[in-house]
């Protein structure tokens, strides 16, 4: 007991340090209004298309940069200050949120305006999401960015929970406008918190080479690192696997297998992320302290497929509340451990580029799985599809472990010692560039 207290506190450790204290209050109000705008969005869509398509393809032009570009992002992200880069693309996706906000406003909206902007805020969101991801060991250094990394697992699964609740009352008193206005000033706090932080980068020092030359050195490095090649397929069968249900499925779950409405659907999209926070606060910190990494990945996977099974057989409210809770119980470890444990393992002047390549290979690939998921589905029915994804997790996960030499014995050396509080650096005086290179356990 008095181990599990001491794992949970530790969990919260990032928090003394001050720069990383503002900067992660900055993005819980940033990231509620993210998703503010996103329910908000599709109630737009819906509105003027009626359209289950068109709810497809602005979900598609938003994450379709992910994949195409953030490769090139974690380049830059390298190269450049991260963070004024990241001042530039919150600057940007206020300003992309304040026209969305004239367009509905002024009911001049198009679908086609919604598309656009969906695709602008996917090409900024491939260049701002591995360079946040990366500002967060910036701030922390690496003795604390695992849990760095899992208290911004936390911000992001509670807005999830508070922002479509807020920007239901939001419509209903005011309209769908009157939520990108609220959206596009929350970005206003991460703005102010970056001009605050300090934080120490170790930049690339190569700055004469060519971006194509420094992405070939991050696949060269990727090549010698079989436990980051194992984290990043284990990352992209969960996202293939489970939230491609639990983001596109559960609507038609609620309707045609549960014979529920609005309600049920509601009371599904709760358990999901009430499950993903449980994980976040309780699961992942007890995990992240086990030596055994290969074991808690693919325990958490064979975990998340049971689980699957379980809400697809499921023609009970309740029992499918709780199946879908202990599926994304079971994601945020995956993709957690693996998303700090890339961090750790990469060398300092390569860390976004590494970020990025495990994003493409994670979140880039959840718009394809929508559409095969969804096809299969139309095709043999949600329940069977839903079968099919539980079995691909279980069967992969354990042909994994029989295949990949190491993974399941695979222990996690001892994170570097606590680095001291980054020091302010001045824009005439960068930080120099770091040389050395991290190491993958074997």
């Amino acid at each position: 007991m008095t181990n599990f207290v001491a794992a949970i506190g530790s969990a919260f450790a990032p928090l003394r340090l001050p720069n990383f204290r503002l900067y992660i209050g900055a993005q819980l109000v940033s990231n509620v209004g993210t998703f503010l705008q996103q329910t908000a969005q599709a109630w737009v869509v819906w509105e003027l298309t009626r359209s289950e398509a068109a709810l497809g393809l602005v979900t598609l032009f938003n994450a379709l940069p992910m994949l195409l570009l953030t490769p090139w992002a974690g380049v830059w992200a390298d190269r450049l200050d991260r963070r004024k880069l990241l001042l530039t693309t919150q600057a940007t996706m206020m300003v992309l949120a304040v026209l969305l906000a004239l367009l509905v406003q002024t009911n001049t909206v198009q679908i086609w305006h919604v598309y656009v902007l969906s695709l602008l805020l996917g090409m900024v969101t491939a260049f701002d999401f591995p360079t946040h991801q990366a500002f967060l060991g910036d701030l922390t250094g690496m003795g604390e960015v695992r849990k760095a990394v899992n208290m911004n697992g936390m911000v992001l699964q509670g807005s999830r929970m508070i922002g479509p609740a807020l920007a239901a009352w939001i419509i209903a008193e005011s309209g769908a406008a009157t939520a990108f206005w609220v959206n596009a000033l929350t970005f206003v706090t991460v703005i102010i918190a970056l001009t605050r932080v300090r934080a120490s980068q170790a930049r690339s020092d190569r700055l004469h080479e060519a971006p194509l030359k420094q992405l070939g050195d991050a696949l060269r490095f990727l090549r010698t690192q079989p436990r980051l090649i194992d984290m990043y397929a284990l990352t992209g069968l969960i996202t293939f696997a489970a939230w491609s249900v639990i983001l596109n499925l559960m609507p038609s779950v609620a309707d045609t297998v549960l014979g529920g409405g609005a309600e049920t659907f509601g009371a599904l999209t709760a358990a999901s992320g009430a499950g993903a926070l449980v994980a976040l606060l309780l699961v992942v910190p007890i995990t992240q302290a086990q030596a055994r990494g290969g074991v808690v990945l693919t325990g958490a996977l064979i975990w998340t497929g049971l689980w699957l099974a379980v809400f697809g057989a499921s023609t009970s409210v309740p029992l499918s509340m709780v199946a879908i809770a202990a599926v994304t119980m079971g994601s945020p470890v995956v993709f957690t451990i693996s998303l700090g444990l890339t961090q750790v393992m990469s060398p300092p002047n390569m860390r976004a580029r590494l970020i990025s390549l495990f994003t493409m290979t994670s979140m880039g690939v959840q718009p394809f799985a929508a559409i095969i998921v969804g096809g299969i589905a139309e095709t043999i029915g949600v329940q069977n599809a839903i079968y099919m994804n539980a079995s691909l997790a279980i069967v992969v996960s354990i042909g994994l472990v029989l295949l990949r030499r190491g993974l399941w014995s695979w222990k996690i050396g001892a994170p570097p010692a606590p680095e001291p509080q980054p020091v302010p650096a001045t824009a005439a005086q960068p930080t120099p560039a770091v040389q050395s290179a991290g190491a993958a356990a074997d």
